[in-house]
């Protein structure tokens, strides 16, 4: 393993990763299927011998699963693990749980295929119960196959040649695998939307399997005392539940403040059949106009200056996957700690837990949805014959040739991160990477989660829609490139200073988007770059996400070295260089 983090040699080899994995939809009964699983990867024609083992949730090509090369596109990965059935009580069914499998997968009980899931970013379970066999061990098998950026599928930063701003290919289970029991009416999903005004919470609850007479009943509580109860008759499928709370505390990055709530369903005779634990985020993100007039972000009514960290989450033990959920934290604190209020999670969807830290840690999120496969080559050709990434040939860089796969994909992720309050814009498309029917897509964003904003698209080919006009400006971000009406300008990308730390880096040599020599050096270029971001307030930059929080493998440009061992600048510095910002305008607040 030539590169490693702290948390590293902290991995429970028997079970990673033991934390429960939906903190917005708790169940007290569950059982952790990660560790040691065997697995065979199989050339095209060939049996699966299961003559290797992979440690789930790390996946294939990473140090921390066991198996370091990449799966090509005409291999098949078969994991398999046997468990005990949990018990049930009468009527309960018994439920398969993955975070997330990249990409496609084929499961199987005890030799009956239960379900197939398509797409590597979006969560999804299967019922299993009618494959269990009584009395003995259950085996289950998981067959995956990934073409990476051989296919049309989302593939974020992933490539089978990774070189600059393009990362390792990873393959397989790569979040928290888990068993649950659950009643035959249950609680599928709980999404809280707030109106700060009158004080009142509408729950939007999904429940499964419920006929009439059912209702959704609710208590929201804070600081351990109960503020408000309600219900909701349960019609179709679907619950809506008005809480009114004498006091509606607001969140935000400065007061994180997360109410807990208990949601339960009963029946007609009033019999509990299903209850969770979950909370909210009271918080509303919108686009005013300031004195001047002009569009700006506000948080709860008031303007809000968005300073953000590109944020790849990326690991050199275990590529998609943090080695431990101390680990996942970390890369949140240290953006707070380094005096940054936003994260951008760029082409890339994280494990739920990551968003509750988020929540409970108070940081904004611009989310990406993952894009299709660049083709860095012919990019490159086009750059070096002096065209401009707008006018570029996208059609052949990165198309956009499956609408419908990610159409499919980009709903399942909207509907699984719409809980996360930390979540305030959504961002279909960076750039012009597989960028297709924008305008409808960005208006079918809008449509399924009127509570956020939608970027519209973050850089480049920008066609006038969405909430906000995204600029990427790397070479000359001290020209602010104008006001855009109703949407608030923001640079969704800037910054790239890279910086080699010896002892700390994946590769002999980096890449970035500005070379700087040493420590000093950048610290100094760093203070200069944001004073340009600062003076460009007054103006109407609304907000501006930095490359990047770590260096990804060949990519140096991050605030901290890819194994979090080193703060390039030191995080105290960083946090008084960015009083600039907050103070160079009293319409706008820090972290």
């Amino acid at each position: 393993m030539a590169l490693v983090t702290r948390w590293t040699e902290s991995v429970d080899r028997g079970c990673p990763w033991p934390e429960y994995p939906r903190p917005q939809l708790v169940r007290p009964r569950w059982v952790n299927l990660n560790g040691p699983w065997e697995t065979a990867i199989t050339e095209p024609g060939g049996d699966p011998v299961f003559d290797r083992t992979v440690l789930v949730p790390f996946p294939v090509g990473s140090a921390l699963s066991g198996v370091e090369e990449p799966l090509r596109p005409d291999q098949r990965l078969a994991m398999r693990r046997r468990f005990e059935a949990p018990e049930r009580a009468p009527g309960e069914r018994l439920r398969l749980h993955f975070g997330a499998v990249d990409w496609a997968c084929d499961v199987a009980v005890n030799g009956s295929v239960v379900g197939r899931h398509r797409g590597g970013f979006d969560p999804f379970h299967l019922d299993i119960t009618d494959a269990l066999v009584a009395g003995s061990a259950q085996e289950l098998v998981v067959t995956i196959t990934d073409p990476t950026d051989t296919g049309d599928q989302p593939v974020g930063k992933q490539t089978l040649q990774p070189f600059a701003i393009q990362y390792t290919a990873v393959a397989g289970i790569w979040q928290t695998v888990w068993l649950e029991p659950v009643p035959a009416v249950c609680i599928e999903s709980v999404h809280a939307c707030s109106r700060l005004a009158d004080r009142t919470v509408t729950l939007h609850v999904v429940v499964s399997g419920a006929v009439e007479g059912y209702r959704v009943d609710a208590v929201v509580s804070g600081d351990g005392e109960d503020m408000a109860t309600a219900s909701g008759p349960v019609v179709d499928g679907r619950a809506t539940v008005d809480l009114v709370l004498d006091v509606l505390r607001p969140w935000s990055p400065d007061d994180p403040f997360l109410h807990d709530l208990v949601v339960t369903v009963g029946s007609a005779d009033d019999e509990v059949v299903d209850r969770v634990e979950s909370y909210f985020g009271a918080r509303e993100i919108a686009v005013v106009r300031d004195a001047e007039g002009r569009a700006r972000l506000a948080l709860n009514g008031r303007i809000l200056f968005h300073l953000g960290l590109l944020d790849q989450g990326w690991w050199p033990d275990g590529l998609y996957t943090a080695p431990t959920d101390e680990a996942l934290t970390y890369d949140i604190e240290a953006t707070k700690a380094m005096g940054f209020n936003t994260i951008r999670k760029h082409v890339k969807v994280e494990p739920a837990r990551w968003y509750w830290h988020a929540d409970r840690l108070g940081v904004l999120v611009w989310q990406d949805m993952p894009s299709t496969r660049f083709d860095m080559l012919a990019f490159g050709a086009e750059m070096a014959e002096g065209t401009a990434p707008p006018d570029m040939d996208w059609a052949t860089i990165s198309p956009g040739r499956d609408p419908g796969g990610f159409r499919v994909e980009l709903d399942a992720i909207l509907d699984a991160l719409m809980p996360f309050p930390s979540i305030v814009v959504w961002v279909p498309f960076n750039e012009a990477w597989g960028q297709h029917d924008t305008d409808a897509t960005l208006a079918h964003v809008a449509d399924r989660d009127p509570s956020r904003l939608v970027d519209g698209p973050s850089g480049w080919v920008d066609t006038g829609t969405g909430s906000m006009r995204d600029h990427h400006l790397y070479q000359d971000p001290h020209e602010f490139p104008g006001l855009e009406g109703d949407r608030p300008v923001v640079y969704g990308e800037y910054g790239g200073l890279k910086l080699a730390v010896d002892g700390h880096m994946w590769a002999d040599r980096g890449w970035g988007y500005e070379t700087t020599e040493t420590a000093e050096e950048l610290d100094a270029a760093y203070e200069r770059l944001t004073g340009v971001i600062a003076s460009l307030i007054p103006e109407g930059l609304a907000g501006a996400i930095y490359t990047q929080t770590t260096d990804v493998e060949g990519e140096i440009n991050g605030m901290l070295t890819y194994d979090r061992a080193v703060e390039k600048i030191p995080t105290a510095r960083l946090a008084a260089i960015h009083r600039t910002i907050w103070e160079h305008d009293g319409s706008t607040a820090g972290p």
